[in-house]
C-alpha cells in the first residue's frame, strides 16, 4: 500500500501543472521583515484560498516585508500547526482551529460546527457583529497566539463512492472529515478516519476510504477528489467552514503599524475572494459538473440530523463557560435569522 501511494503521489506531482506548485512570488531579495506562513490547503486549493492574497501583500510590501507561503504539511503536519506557531517555527498560519488542534476553548467550533451556519455570510456576521471575534482573540491571547481574522469557506458535504439516499446509507462508511464533524456524525454510523490530506485521493482509490466530508463540490473538483468519488450528497452538515489567520504573538507585535494594516486588508481581500469563488462554484458545478452524480436524503429524514445537532450544541455548552457563551451566540443568531425570514432563512 505504501509503495502504491508513493507511486501515485509521484505520478500526480509529475503530471500536475507547474503553476499549481509554484509558491507566491517574493518581490524583495532581502526584506526588512520575512515571515513564514503555512496553510492547511494543498497546492491546487491554495491557488484560490490564499496564494492570490499573499502575492498581493508581497507586491505592495516590497522591501518592507515578504511572506513565504508553504502548503499543507510542507513544513509541519497540519495537526502540529498550532504548536509550530506558538513556538515561532512558523510566523503565521491559515487553518481552522479544529484541524490544527489548538488548545483553546473555541477549538471545537472551528472548521464545521454542525449546523452553526447556513450561508457563508453567516460567519463574518457572527464574528464582527455578534461577538465571536472578541472571544477568539481573548482565548488565543491566553496561549500566546494572535487571532488575526476569521472568514468563511465552503459548506460541508459528503462525496462518496456509492450513492447515499438515506441515513442508513451512511452506516459503516469510512470517511475523511474534521474532528468535530466526525465526532457528531459518528452517531449516524460513519467511521471518521484521520490521514494526511495529501493521502486522501489515493485512500479512496485503494478502498481505505469510502468517502470524504471535508468540503463542498468546488473543492472536490479543484483538488481531484471528484475524479475518485462518484456521488455528491446535496444535504450538508454546515453551511460554511470557519477558518482563520493566526500569527505568533511576539512576531505580530513587532510589526510596524503600516504592515499590520496591510495584513488586515490582505486578509479581507482573501475572505472576499472565497465568498464569490465558492458561492458561484458550488452552484455551477452542481448544474454543469460531469464527474459526480447528485443524491439527496429527504428533508424530513435529514431533519433528524439537524435536531441531533441542537442536542450536540447543548452537550458542548456544558463543557465550559466559554463554550456555553459561544453556543448561546449561535442560538441567538440563528433565531434572529429565522425571524428575519427571506432571504436570510427559508422555512
Amino acid at each position: 500500500m505504501k509503495d502504491r501511494r508513493t507511486f501515485i503521489k509521484s505520478a500526480a506531482l509529475l503530471a500536475g501543472s507547474a503553476a499549481a506548485l509554484t509558491p507566491p512570488r517574493l518581490y524583495a531579495a532581502k526584506p526588512k521583515i520575512k515571515w513564514r506562513m503555512q496553510t492547511y490547503a494543498g497546492p491546487a486549493l491554495a491557488e484560490h484560498v490564499i496564494k492570490p492574497a499573499i502575492e498581493s501583500f508581497n507586491k505592495i510590501a516590497g522591501d518592507e516585508m515578504q511572506i513565504e507561503l508553504y502548503f499543507a504539511d510542507q513544513l509541519v503536519p497540519t495537526g502540529e500547526l498550532f504548536r509550530a506557531l506558538q513556538k515561532g517555527t512558523l510566523d503565521a498560519v491559515q487553518s481552522d482551529d479544529d484541524s490544527m488542534a489548538s488548545p483553546t476553548e473555541v477549538t471545537v467550533f472551528g472548521g464545521y460546527f454542525p449546523f452553526a451556519s447556513r450561508y457563508s455570510l453567516d460567519v463574518p456576521v457572527l464574528f464582527n457583529q455578534y461577538g465571536l471575534k472578541e472571544i477568539w482573540e481573548e482565548e488565543y491571547a491566553k496561549v500566546g497566539v494572535k487571532h488575526l481574522s476569521a472568514g468563511a469557506w465552503d459548506p460541508c458535504h459528503f462525496a462518496t463512492k456509492n450513492p447515499v439516499n438515506s441515513l442508513k446509507d451512511l452506516k459503516g462508511l469510512r470517511v475523511f472529515t474534521f474532528p468535530t464533524a466526525g465526532r457528531f456524525m459518528a452517531q449516524f454510523g460513519i467511521v471518521p478516519v484521520s490521514i494526511p490530506w495529501e493521502d486522501v485521493e489515493v485512500a479512496v482509490q485503494t478502498g481505505e476510504l469510502d468517502g470524504i466530508a471535508w468540503s463542498g463540490i468546488t473543492e472536490d473538483y479543484t483538488v481531484g477528489w471528484a475524479n475518485v468519488t462518484n456521488y455528491f450528497l446535496t444535504n450538508n452538515i454546515s453551511g460554511a467552514w470557519i477558518g482563520s489567520f493566526f500569527a505568533n504573538m511576539d512576531r505580530y507585535n513587532e510589526l510596524p503599524e503600516k504592515m499590520k494594516e496591510l495584513l488586515k486588508i490582505t486578509m479581507d481581500s482573501s475572505h472576499y475572494y472565497r465568498q464569490w469563488w465558492y458561492w458561484g462554484g458550488e452552484a455551477k458545478l452542481r448544474v454543469n459538473g460531469t464527474k459526480m452524480k447528485l443524491t439527496s436524503i429527504p428533508d424530513q429524514e435529514w431533519d433528524q440530523v439537524e435536531q441531533a445537532a441542537h442536542k450536540f450544541w447543548d452537550e458542548i455548552a456544558k463543557e465550559s463557560e466559554t463554550k456555553a457563551k459561544v453556543v448561546k451566540i449561535f442560538k441567538q443568531y440563528n433565531e434572529d435569522m429565522a425571524k428575519a425570514g427571506r432571504p436570510y432563512r427559508y422555512s
